[in-house]
């Protein structure tokens, strides 16, 4: 009977800790997917004030978004991870790289979506999964199977005609891929919660910000404090920056980086058909060629996850 029942206890404690997996799993899935249909959504929001300097829009999104999280911290968990984190020389040396990438990539992407090239940071976001299966790979030691490889080389292909169509490398495109790509490895890597994390990433900028935020209003050319529906949609970036960047470093946490790479082409196909169906920007044949190679890609690598999980 003994034995029995210690065996009874092994089983449901296997049985646990799979379902403990599962779930796990599950919500990093149901993060991941809320991450990018905001992203996807997130250029409609941006059109509504491209007329102020990309710049500008950065440190707002910077300043409102740690108050965000601080606010969310002060309510829930306090700020005790945070002291410890601030005693820990490298940790706040990741979260600086982490912060600086994380920066560049809103700069460049707030720029494209006010130049009207909404379209070159959707290839960005489709280039993106390249960056984080080589990633995957070289650094974490993850394994790709052979359609995986051919699911990459056909959106390498993809990125190539794109290259060759604007006669140079699409600056915007790469630099989007290059430095999220290396963000969410940033973020993987560092043993922080997804709030502790970005109130930190944003707190070293927020003197960056702060600083240009005074410069421009000491020169009359700040854009806050001149109307209401604007002041509110500077304050409101904090917000559509706070919350999918929080979920992204959930899903980042639970999630294989090949997993993410697939979840990836939800908001650059969102972005994609906003720039084309809504804004109206240019489609032409080869750079529809150089999507429809991409999408390929994303077609076979789809395919080879959903065979090895059935």
């Amino acid at each position: 009977m003994s034995s029995d029942s210690e065996n009874n206890q092994a089983h449901q404690l296997v049985s646990d800790l799979s379902n403990n997996s599962s779930r796990h799993i599950q919500h990093g899935i149901l993060a991941g997917v809320g991450t990018y249909i905001v992203w996807g959504l997130v250029p409609i929001f941006f059109k509504q004030i491209d007329t102020i300097p990309a710049t500008e829009v950065i440190a707002h999104r910077v300043v409102w978004s740690m108050l965000l999280m601080a606010l969310i911290l002060f309510f829930t968990q306090g700020f005790s991870i945070v002291r410890d984190v601030l005693r820990q020389p490298r940790q706040l040396i990741r979260i600086a790289i982490a912060s600086s990438l994380v920066a560049s990539n809103w700069l460049i992407f707030v720029y494209g979506v006010n130049t009207g090239r909404i379209l070159e940071t959707s290839l960005g976001y489709f280039i993106l999964p390249l960056f984080h299966v080589a990633l995957g790979v070289m650094v974490l030691g993850e394994k790709l199977r052979r359609w995986q490889w051919l699911a990459v080389t056909l959106a390498a292909i993809g990125v190539l005609i794109e290259t060759l169509r604007v006669g140079g490398l699409p600056w915007i495109s790469l630099t989007l891929a290059g430095t999220f790509g290396l963000y969410g490895l940033m973020r993987k890597q560092l043993t922080l919660d997804s709030a502790n994390g970005l109130f930190l990433e944003t707190a070293c900028m927020t003197p960056f910000a702060l600083i240009y935020l005074a410069w421009v209003s000491l020169n009359g050319q700040s854009h806050f404090g001149i109307s209401t529906p604007v002041d509110l949609m500077l304050i409101a970036t904090g917000i559509v920056t706070a919350i999918p960047l929080l979920l992204f470093a959930i899903a980042a946490r639970r999630l294989p980086l090949s997993t993410i790479g697939f979840l990836q082409y939800i908001a650059p196909s969102i972005s994609f058909l906003i720039a084309v169906f809504i804004y109206g920007e240019p489609l032409g044949l080869h750079r529809a060629l150089g999507f429809a190679v991409i999408w390929a890609g994303l077609a076979v690598y789809s395919a080879d996850m959903l065979r090895t999980r059935s």
